[in-house]
């Protein structure tokens, strides 16, 4: 359990704020205990939010967070389990893990911030980077087509994959509640402002 939770470290007006303010709030609304709460996170500026809710957490490996998800709701079924990361932790770097969490549809929640690059390491391209868009590792503009996550999840098998924005906190929060509630993998594509990088 954490003893402090208010080092943030994000930019101010990071869309980062909202999505964890809907966490929060939805865990309220639902009566979850802290000690039933896990939060698994891989490595970027999304996944710091498992250090800021207050429950069990752990930021995992780059990309890595689904399978550490997979492992604590498979050792304990009556936790609520929610991994959390960021495109290019999920979308970018080990996408596999992402496709066969689908396929296997365990009860679990996946919420990715997506800001369409990598914010923690300066703004490159990410997956979801859109066309001629410039960044640091694109500076002739992205000529790579971006994918969308919601048709990815999809054709791997998710039922249950929908697309948000940040700004909309009462949406994003009934949203997080019917995730959590839902029986199998839910996955949830947040489109998130990052004030920093994303200026497109």
């Amino acid at each position: 359990m954490r003893t402090s939770l208010t080092k943030i470290q994000w930019c101010p007006w990071c869309g980062n704020f909202l999505i964890n303010a809907a966490i929060k709030s939805a865990l309220k609304q639902l009566n979850i205990p802290k000690h039933k709460v896990v939060i698994l996170s891989g490595i970027g500026c999304a996944s710091k939010t498992s250090q800021y809710i207050d429950g069990y957490g752990c930021e995992t490996l780059h990309g890595r967070s689904l399978p550490f998800a997979t492992g604590v709701k498979l050792a304990n079924p009556d936790l609520t389990v929610i991994a959390y990361g960021g495109d290019g932790d999920g979308y970018g770097i080990w996408l596999g893990h992402f496709l066969h969490s689908c396929r296997r549809d365990i009860n679990l929640t996946y919420i990715v911030a997506n800001n369409e690059n990598y914010g923690l390491t300066t703004g490159q391209a990410s997956p979801t980077t859109p066309l001629h868009v410039k960044t640091k590792s694109t500076p002739e503009g992205n000529q790579i087509l971006p994918f969308d996550p919601n048709a990815l999840a999809k054709a791997a098998g998710c039922a249950y994959s929908v697309h948000m924005i940040d700004k909309d906190l009462p949406l994003l929060t009934q949203a997080i509640v019917d995730w959590i509630k839902h029986e199998w993998f839910s996955h949830v594509d947040v489109d998130q402002q990052c004030p920093s990088w994303r200026r497109w």
